[in-house]
């Protein structure tokens, strides 16, 4: 059975003050049993956020993990190095990597492969620029990317990988897909899977939206078939939005 998440991206947001608070209002209204909760916030606040949420049932995770185990990289954040502070998921693929950073397949499978072999979860990301879309190639655009990357892995790796579609056209721009243009999309992706694994494998993946959802239209968008919740930037900054978005993902 796939599991409800909401997870917020932070990015390179908040100070450590800033950081504190955030946390500290999102564990008031803690109470959705039903909904997983993912924070991120940057690097030097993880562990402090590990000790903040000890108590909630928040997780926190990484922005970002390096390719390699180690070695000569300059400001890079190790798979150990998260790992020996406890935590034990990141997102990898974000549109902003790939974008900033050159971040491409042949990298983002190897941190992919790096992660998992040494028991890290992934939430990786994945979508079409505004051009593909436009062009009517979204579909095959998401299709190479996911071929090149995550469905490369073997069966059992995917009890521990949650998806986001991100179209990034609609990533800080208030652009949104359309309900339906989110449920297409993800129906298509849990297609792909099944036809590279199996039905158990389709069913039990969850795969989040990650395109400017706000409080009024995280409900629509999560109460279709195929989303099982978001992948949030800017609105997860606020605490308030934050939790009407968790509360739209949630049954209570």
């Amino acid at each position: 059975m796939r599991k409800k998440i909401v997870a917020g991206n932070w990015k390179m947001h908040n100070d450590l003050n800033e950081t504190i608070s955030l946390i500290n209002e999102l564990k008031k209204n803690d109470i959705y049993s039903d909904v997983i909760v993912m924070i991120s916030p940057a690097f030097p606040f993880l562990q402090m956020a590990l000790e903040l949420v000890k108590k909630s049932n928040i997780e926190v995770v990484s922005q970002n993990v390096h390719q390699k185990p180690k070695g000569a990289f300059t400001g890079e954040i190790s798979v150990e190095m998260l790992k020996s502070i406890g935590i034990n998921k990141t997102i990898i693929g974000h549109s902003e990597r790939r974008k900033y950073f050159n971040e491409n397949d042949t990298v983002l499978l190897e941190k992919v492969k790096l992660a998992l072999s040494n028991d890290l979860d992934i939430i990786f990301c994945f979508g079409e620029e505004l051009l593909d879309r436009k062009s009517n190639r979204h579909f095959e655009v998401v299709m190479n990317q996911l071929k090149k990357t995550v469905l490369n892995l073997d069966k059992d790796s995917w009890n521990k990988i949650v998806l986001a579609y991100e179209p990034v056209w609609a990533i800080g721009t208030g652009e949104t897909a359309s309900p339906d243009q989110a449920q297409e999309m993800h129906e298509f992706i849990r297609k792909c899977i099944l036809e590279s694994y199996d039905k158990t494998t389709s069913e039990n993946v969850s795969i989040l939206y990650g395109g400017s959802v706000k409080p009024s239209n995280a409900n629509e968008i999560f109460s279709k078939k195929d989303v099982d919740g978001g992948l949030i930037g800017g609105a997860s900054l606020n605490a308030k939005d934050f939790q009407l978005i968790i509360k739209a993902n949630s049954s209570l």
